[in-house]
């Protein structure tokens, strides 16, 4: 793919290395992503081109490649910055990298991932082995004229070549396997999911035959690698899109080998009324709320979120600071809808001064409008009380050592009862903390 910030620039550079690539007697095409995004009015920043020139003459075209897929012929071509300007773009920047690959069919997928063999070959075949319809069209940028597909409705231009029916399946908006969809899933489960990224985040129905067939092989996703599917889930729930992604997969009966739970079709009300701009773990905590809270629970006790933070962690490939979040977030969450009415000025300040309480309070808006409302209103007067909800503290472990105190399990609660009394307004310094502390100290 070409990588660069401009969409302009990785479009002028992947151009180009068509323009080479054809002056030197080869066919060479823009290829799927973004030809299905282009013909969308997506406006793609990166751009793969797929030609019948061998990996060793690619790399004997271009003055810098490099190879980064030899199995499957890929090679990652530099193009610098004049050749950018060669084709209109005039702009400064950096050289932009672009993915070409051979085009090539595909032998067995023994391991449900990678083909054990491939062969290079055309256009057509290339086509046909690729996992959607929408994702294996080409695009000729240098044929004459505006002479794009009429069904289009962005503004990339060229001659678009359609071995599938990709083209009707853009206008009628549907996610098809290529082929037989059975035999797509069975060369690569984690295609499944990807089917649900792709019909999320496009805002496209699934084909009734591809839907059928992620049912049916929806358990063989157990034995892809937990890490892709974190991977494919983390896009899904990054995008605002991500309820309609989420009640694909539970209506699919993906949820239960994504998440390693049983199957559970529920509704998602905390996951669709997050903000379009959540992070990924935030909306994975929503979700995991609408699944296990109850209306009369609506958080998660410690018993529930510890193991199932667990779960997630194994299942999904989190890392720390994801398990984290999501594990700190549930605590918040819980400390605003259970504890949040019986604590004083210093419990509250504290569970506002929690790194990811704001995340919590926006779950919990999503769903306890009026208790998020009341949160919202008292935080306003705790931050203008004159102390601030989370000022700098005061009294440290090393000043109760510096002052004569010898450290040991009562330390925690004095300086425990020293912040209090600092978040409370009762204490404003640092003598008047070590006088306190002193008293604590029995």
């Amino acid at each position: 793919m070409a990588r660069a910030t401009d969409p302009r620039r990785a479009q002028a550079a992947a151009t180009w290395i068509v323009r080479r690539l054809r002056d030197a007697g080869h066919t060479a095409y823009f290829a799927g992503g973004c030809v299905r995004d282009g013909l969308l009015g997506l406006h793609p920043t990166d751009f793969d081109v797929a030609t019948d020139a061998a990996p060793q003459r690619v790399r004997s075209l271009f003055h810098r490649t490099s190879q980064v897929g030899a199995a499957f012929g890929v090679v990652l071509v530099y193009v610098p910055t004049d050749a950018i300007a060669s084709e209109g773009v005039a702009e400064l920047g950096p050289s932009v990298s672009v993915e070409v690959a051979t085009f090539r069919s595909d032998g067995p997928y023994s391991d449900a991932r990678r083909p054990d063999t491939i062969r290079f070959s055309d256009a057509r075949s290339d086509a046909d082995r690729r996992d959607f319809t929408i994702n294996a069209l080409f695009l000729d940028p240098l044929a004459k004229g505006q002479t794009t597909d009429p069904y289009a409705t962005g503004d990339l231009r060229g001659q678009v070549i359609d071995y599938v029916g990709g083209q009707a399946d853009l206008v009628a908006r549907v996610v098809r396997a290529v082929g037989d969809p059975d035999k797509r899933l069975q060369e690569d489960h984690l295609r499944a999911l990807r089917a649900v990224r792709f019909a999320s985040r496009l805002a496209f129905t699934l084909d009734p035959k591809t839907a059928e067939a992620i049912r049916r092989h929806a358990s063989h996703l157990r034995g892809v690698s937990r890490e892709r599917i974190g991977e494919e889930l983390r896009r899904m729930l990054s995008h605002p899109h991500r309820a309609q992604a989420v009640a694909m997969l539970q209506d699919l009966g993906l949820d239960a080998p994504v998440l390693l739970e049983t199957q559970r079709a529920v509704p998602v009300p905390r996951l669709k009324g997050l903000a379009a701009r959540a992070t990924a773990t935030t909306a994975l905590t929503a979700w995991m709320l609408d699944r296990h809270a109850t209306e009369d629970q609506p958080w998660l006790p410690d018993h529930v979120a510890g193991p199932l933070t667990t779960q997630l962690r194994a299942a999904l490939c989190l890392s720390n600071q994801e398990s984290e979040q999501l594990s700190e977030t549930l605590r918040c969450v819980r400390g605003f809808l259970s504890e949040w009415p019986g604590l004083g000025v210093a419990g509250r300040k504290r569970l506002l001064g929690r790194e990811f309480h704001a995340d919590a309070l926006n779950i919990v808006r999503t769903t306890c409008t009026e208790r998020a409302m009341g949160i919202d209103a008292e935080v306003a007067g705790l931050a203008s009380d004159g102390v601030g909800i989370n000022p700098p503290i005061v009294v440290t472990g090393d000043d109760l050592i510096a002052g004569g105190l010898q450290p040991g399990p009562n330390f925690r609660r004095i300086l425990d009862g020293v912040r209090d009394a600092q978040l409370e307004g009762r204490i404003r310094t640092k003598q008047e903390g070590m006088e306190l502390a002193r008293e604590l100290n029995v």
